[in-house]
């Protein structure tokens, strides 16, 4: 027998046992199925509509309104789990956000501001309905990554909301269940007005391409949902058959679906109550917001006062970056849009601004922000004769990013840009210019060795690491290199600074792990904070 219908849960991994009943709606004859170990269930069912009522232990029953006849519905469950996320994700002080929160039993939610501490704002309450179940949340049919999971949506008359608190920073919700059960998620709040010298950007749209909610992101199934549901993954998904080294990029540009911020990020949840000066738990996470939150624990206990803003309030020019004499992008800033390169570029160039970059395989990809709030990942790695990986038929590099591909090498702007070589490795940095102004006060001398240590849990080892950047053939001509990290094949991240003229300055580190040697290694600490009090000067 042909499948009739799939059914899959959150992450497209396929339901055995799902118990369905398929009414149909012109003749109101019932057929009760059962899906099989890969999810199929398998029926001789007339052409039609049907009401399929479906049910699982462990799952949220629901009922949908499909078509048989054409192409298989795939039908879609969540798991009795915890899940949330505020909608949208960021906000300035006193604009309101929703709470959107997918729970089978009644729970505790409280916001809290992580900073040097995870301190305590508010009890937002416990919630709780007079219906069985009323807190569990349905799932859109088929591929929703692009269009989101939209909860709040089915039988809530007004959507429960929060207004962002007065001070700025990074925030997360807590939800917490009777039985122990509990999930985090992040909330970027901006300042309604300029309050500090330096302004700092999240990288929310970094989070986004790495979230894979609903069975996509822009590094699993990036191009739709495979035909059927996961059963092994390791068996059935392409990533892990690779026929190509570049085959995550191997469509073209306009085969890379869209991606909805409208979804649960659990790539960002914080584990247990860590303090900011332990280590970062989790393999995602050490490149995501618990990551940026090491940066922003250590900028307070420095003393040097920011305000906190989503990528998208650079894309939309509600940063503004003239009222800042520092804007600091860090740790894994991968994804920008071309007005946001744009903007920051001439920021830079034209009027004197300071960029700090304190991150690693940053501003790599041009994204575009679709009307519906999704974005738009430009990932081909196809040079124009069509070969992967930016090479051009004679072996000679075609473009050094996928920005290069689409806009210019981030290069001009960073100074640095990522490159294979040292990639998934960690090393220490070696001096090469002790006599330049950021080792002052460090004690370092030519060929001396820092940064050994870091709160990086996914690739230990050392602050020039995980993914690292070089100078290149784009970078700016009065690009001056400092240190190198020591990693294998002269894969280490390069520190450089480079000076346009009119008081403008950009020092990048190059390496995703650098932020998360400040609170445990002297140099790296030392030279940052020479650099933040040199640009504040």
């Amino acid at each position: 027998m042909k499948p009739l219908a799939y059914v899959s849960d959150e992450s497209y991994v396929a339901i055995p046992e799902v118990l369905a009943e398929f009414e149909s709606l012109s003749t109101g004859e019932v057929t009760l199925l059962r899906s099989s170990p890969r999810g199929v269930f398998y029926g001789d069912l007339p052409r039609g509509a049907y009401r399929v009522t479906l049910a699982k232990a462990g799952y949220g029953s629901k009922a949908s309104t499909v078509a048989l006849g054409g192409e298989p519905p795939q039908f879609r469950l969540m798991s009795d789990t915890v899940y949330g996320y505020m909608y949208p994700k960021w906000a300035k002080a006193g604009e309101i956000c929703e709470y959107r929160v997918h729970a089978v039993e009644a729970y505790q939610l409280t916001l809290w501001r992580y900073g040097l501490r995870k301190e305590y704002v508010a009890m937002i309450g416990w919630v709780d309905e007079h219906g069985p179940q009323a807190n569990r949340q349905i799932l859109p049919d088929g591929d929703f990554v692009s269009g989101g999971v939209r909860w709040n949506q089915n039988g809530y008359p007004a959507a429960p909301v929060i207004t962002a608190p007065e001070r700025s920073g990074l925030y997360y919700l807590w939800a917490r269940t009777p039985s122990g059960k509990s999930f985090s998620w992040p909330w970027v709040v901006a300042p309604r007005t300029p309050q500090a010298p330096i302004a700092v950007v999240a990288s929310t749209n970094t989070w986004n391409a790495y979230n894979n909610f609903g069975g996509r992101s822009n590094y699993i199934n990036a191009a739709g949902l495979p035909e059927k549901p996961t059963v092994n993954a390791r068996q059935d998904l392409d990533r892990y058959y690779p026929t190509t080294p570049f085959s995550t990029w191997n469509h073209r540009d306009e085969e890379f679906l869209p991606l909805s911020f409208d979804r649960p990020e659990p790539n960002n949840h914080i584990f247990d109550n860590p303090e900011v000066t332990e280590p970062v738990q989790g393999r995602t996470q050490c490149g995501q917001a618990p990551g940026e939150w090491r940066l922003y624990g250590w900028l307070e206990r420095e003393g040097f006062s920011y305000d906190l803003y989503a990528e998208a309030h650079i894309h939309d020019g509600s940063l503004d970056l003239d009222a800042y004499k520092i804007l600091i992008i860090a740790v894994h800033p991968e994804y920008w849009t071309r007005e946001m390169y744009l903007r920051v570029k001439k920021w830079v160039f034209e009027r004197g601004g300071r960029l700090m970059y304190l991150g690693g395989n940053g501003l790599n990809c041009e994204v575009i922000f679709n009307a519906d709030g999704s974005m738009t990942c430009l990932s081909s790695l196809r040079s124009r004769h069509g070969e992967l990986g930016g090479w051009n038929e004679d072996g000679t590099v075609e473009y050094e990013s996928r920005m290069h591909r689409t806009l210019e090498s981030e290069a001009n702007l960073l100074g640095v840009v990522c490159t294979h070589t040292g990639i998934m490795t960690s090393a220490p940095y070696k001096v090469i210019d002790a006599s330049h102004w950021i080792f002052e006060a460090t004690g370092l001398r030519n060929g001396d060795l820092f940064g050994e240590n870091t709160l990086h849990e996914r690739v230990p080892g050392g602050a020039s690491g995980h993914e690292t950047d070089k100078i290149s053939a784009s970078s700016p001509a009065n690009t001056v290199l400092l240190a190198k990290g020591t990693n294998p094949d002269e894969g280490g991240a390069e520190i450089v600074v480079h000076e346009p003229g009119n008081g403008a300055a950009v020092f990048s580190v190059g390496s995703i792990t650098w932020v998360s040697a400040l609170f445990c290694d002297a140099a790296v600490a030392g030279i940052t904070r020479n650099v933040l009090r040199r640009f504040l000067a």
